[in-house]
């Protein structure tokens, strides 16, 4: 076969690449990720007793809203990654815009509070339980997210291990919004950043090698 055949040919074929294919793919295992968390979240930590109560205070559905922002701008962040030669600068500033949201807030009620409230607002009861117990959820949606963004063929392999590890963080964090107790906007700011930070870490350590393909 002549080349200008061989082109024609290839041409006329309808086996093309879906661009929606990373989308379905990662958003389908965003979702299975959170339905792995939430059973592994009640059998290691149990349910907060006063969430229904606490469902009350406008601060829950802001520190909700912050995880899910930021759970939001990452995976479309990992869409870019795992896709060749696509732009990210977009999505790289949205994913920071969620924590200089919630990092602000938490400047404004510390400086509204009184000198001798600001560590406790910071602490609450169980920053040094949080960070770990968020790091613990997100092990097994880290796996899943991992194994999904390989079969991608990401080209930037420490950038993608580090997004998909902050969006393996921030969705185990949303399962462990149903324990946690706190509603303070400073303690969100500091440990539930560090909590997602730490899987984050981890991809960014991993993903050179198990991102390769």
């Amino acid at each position: 076969m002549k080349t200008d055949e061989l082109i024609a040919a290839l041409a006329r074929q309808e086996d093309v690449v879906d661009p929606r294919k990373p989308l379905r793919l990662l958003l389908g295992a965003s979702l299975l990720g959170i339905a792995a968390a939430l059973p592994l979240m009640l059998w290691s930590l149990g349910l907060n007793p006063s969430l229904a109560s606490d469902a009350r205070v406008p601060m829950f559905w802001v520190k909700w809203s912050f995880v899910a922002a930021v759970a939001l701008t990452t995976l479309m962040l990992v869409i870019r990654l795992a896709r060749p030669g696509a732009a990210m600068q977009w999505a790289a500033r949205a994913v920071v815009s969620p924590f200089f949201a919630v990092w602000t807030l938490a400047v404004i009620v510390l400086l509204s509070a009184a000198p001798a409230e600001r560590l406790p607002l910071v602490m609450g009861s169980s920053w040094n339980s949080c960070p770990l117990n968020i790091a613990m959820l997100s092990l097994p949606v880290l796996v899943l997210l991992l194994a999904v963004v390989r079969s991608l063929a990401p080209t930037r392999l420490r950038l993608a291990g580090t997004a998909t590890g902050l969006l393996a963080g921030a969705l185990a964090t949303l399962a462990y919004l149903l324990h946690c107790p706190e509603l303070e906007a400073p303690f969100v700011a500091v440990w539930y950043v560090i909590g997602m930070a730490i899987p984050a870490a981890i991809g960014a350590l991993i993903g050179p090698r198990v991102l390769r393909w």
